[in-house]
């Protein structure tokens, strides 16, 4: 099963909680590249890793993974015993803004509610998934939304383009905390629509009034990240280039897929340690 990238198009930071959460306005949508997940019958819980940034999870206590907390979670929920063997192919960077972690426990959730063949509630499960982690919620809906609160409050989208896209990160870990953590300035206001652009072009025009409020905050941390944008910005045929949630990875939309797989050429050449992926928006 496929644990596809997210990306934040924008994501506003509109106020704070009592509790010190933030709450955002974002739109989400999913690329058509990601993680790769299975599940199989076994006697016990475990979770084996592997693909190219498996290494970065090797340190990590398994029980720690969110796939296992997943499985643990969704047995408990369910009254059963977490027997399932998992296997989690780690294609995207870990910690880089494009919610490999909560969108590989949202395809753990789906893959065990049907090698167990569970019944769940639509309430329960999105409860679940909350409690998993504040992007685990849009990873099981899987379909562009906007998101609010902290991430637990999802409404559809329009539809959007299969707009060609440019992933591209330096090479560096960036966790969400620290960047909220870093982050100064004025709240922003939510900056929502309700009409479905018809082409990468329009997209990339209504994305262009909006932002990442997290942005700067992030480039305090990882100063790399300017210049991947700068680079992404400065491919022909790139319509808008923005890091992704709290980075960072950043992201380029193409109106056309050669310039895309061009664009993507360059920026290998650019700097041949930072990971570069090619993608479409999933409609």
């Amino acid at each position: 099963m496929l644990a596809p990238a997210k990306l934040n198009l924008y994501l506003h930071v509109v106020g704070r909680r009592a509790d010190g959460y933030h709450l955002i306005d974002s739109l989400v949508a999913f690329a058509d590249i990601g993680d790769q997940l299975t599940a199989s019958p076994a006697d016990r819980l475990s979770v084996a890793v592997s693909g190219p940034f498996a290494k970065d999870l090797a340190a990590i206590d398994p029980a720690q993974n969110l796939v296992w907390r997943a499985a643990e979670r969704l047995a408990r929920e369910l009254g059963r015993a977490p027997a399932a063997a998992i296997m989690l192919e780690k294609n995207l960077p870990v910690a880089s803004g494009i919610g490999g972690g909560s969108s590989d426990a949202a395809a753990a959730l789906r893959s065990l509610i049907a090698l167990w063949h569970a019944t769940i509630g639509d309430r329960a499960l999105a409860v679940l998934a909350a409690e998993l982690g504040a992007d685990v919620p849009v990873c099981l809906a899987g379909h562009g939304a906007f998101v609010g609160g902290i991430g637990e409050a999802i409404e559809q989208a329009p539809a959007l383009p299969r707009a060609p896209l440019v992933l591209a990160n330096p090479g560096k870990a960036l966790a969400t905390a620290d960047v909220f953590r870093a982050r100064r300035g004025p709240y922003g206001k939510a900056a929502r629509f309700d009409r479905a652009p018809k082409d990468p072009v329009e997209l990339a025009r209504l994305l262009a009034a909006r932002g990442n409020d997290l942005d700067g905050a992030a480039q305090t941390i990882v100063p790399e990240i300017g210049e991947v944008l700068a680079q992404l910005a400065a491919c022909d045929g790139a319509l808008l280039a923005r890091m992704s949630g709290s980075g960072a990875t950043c992201f380029a939309l193409f109106a056309d897929e050669g310039a895309a797989h061009a664009a993507a050429a360059r920026m290998r050449a650019v700097n041949s340690t930072w990971w570069v992926a090619n993608a479409r928006l999933l409609s």
